[in-house]
């Protein structure tokens, strides 16, 4: 563990590599290969997301996991062109969900913590807004009152999977102090 009485002269919690993986590297992946992601995988990834912290400290977020081809071909339908394709071949494909519109904030943030799982589980993530919510929601959940805030392919990227990245702002351009 690295931090400020660690002697890396770092003091952030993570270690270098940790903070790599999840964060250096972390882009949006747009190919993957054929390797399934498993049930044990996802199950992990719940694990390190259920407990994170919320505004309300609730859990509204809600993920319908898309793997058989009669699921994909309905989510296909709703999402958009630029997204069918790399959507289609992802191994692994979450809906995320929240149970109503007020709940956007608290879901979205559980979203980010979802992503960042999936990373730490040594996977990457294509998250999309690029799709028919209105759709997707007729088709998961119809029966619910739950709405479809994001789609995420998962998988292990192809080592082209990615677009390069573009320029990031720098300190001074993010922050300010009052």
């Amino acid at each position: 563990m690295t931090g400020p009485d660690s002697g890396t002269g770092s003091h952030l919690a993570l270690d270098s590599a940790s903070q790599s993986l999840l964060f250096r590297q972390a882009h949006t992946a747009n190919a993957f290969t054929d390797g399934p992601v498993s049930d044990e995988t996802v199950r992990e990834i719940h694990d390190l997301v259920k407990s994170v912290p919320t505004a309300s400290g609730g859990q509204p977020l809600r993920v319908v996991l898309v793997r058989s081809a009669a699921g994909r071909e309905r989510l296909l339908r709703h999402t958009s062109r630029g997204n069918r394709d790399k959507t289609a071949r992802a191994p692994l494909v979450a809906v995320l969900a929240v149970a109503r519109r007020s709940a956007v904030p608290d879901g979205a943030l559980q979203a980010a913590y979802f992503i960042i799982a999936v990373r730490a589980a040594g996977l990457a993530a294509g998250p999309m807004s690029g799709f028919d919510p209105e759709g997707v929601d007729r088709e998961f959940f119809a029966d619910t009152k739950h709405s479809a805030l994001m789609v995420v392919n998962i998988g292990r990227p192809t080592p082209d999977g990615h677009r390069p990245r573009g320029p990031r702002l720098d300190f001074a351009q993010v922050f300010s102090s009052v």
